[in-house]
């Protein structure tokens, strides 16, 4: 793959991440002011929000140990992201219909993430 290419790729992916974490904001922002709510809440806003900035400092990485090591941060965060969500909708917090587009997100999310380690650790 081209330098061009990649760093095509790259931009594309940080605008998703960052767009996923965005709808996770909003999300958040209409939580029930609830104990229960606000702790799930913010529980998966910090995954969501530390899954784009380590998915930018992965593309910034100095070394291919420390690209391993920030995409590695992110599979976990954005795995992560996803039982918060799984919870939100179990409890009853937020309809589970409300949620399904963002758990299939996060799922690609992880999935992608999870490719790109592999190879990474390949190299």
């Amino acid at each position: 793959m081209e330098a061009a290419e990649k760093a095509a790729l790259n931009e594309a992916f940080r605008n998703r991440t960052k767009a996923a974490a965005l709808r996770v904001i909003r999300l958040y922002q209409q939580l029930p002011r609830t104990g229960d709510a606000q702790v799930l809440g913010k529980q998966l806003l910090r995954c969501a929000t530390s899954v784009a900035a380590n998915y930018r400092a992965a593309c910034r990485g100095r070394s291919a140990a420390e690209f391993f090591a920030k995409i590695s941060i992110c599979v976990e965060e954005a795995d992560e992201a996803q039982l918060w969500l799984e919870l939100l909708g179990d409890a009853g917090i937020v309809p589970q219909e409300r949620l399904v587009e963002l758990k299939k997100e996060y799922l690609d999310i992880v999935s992608v993430l999870a490719k790109s380690r592999k190879t990474a650790s390949a190299s």
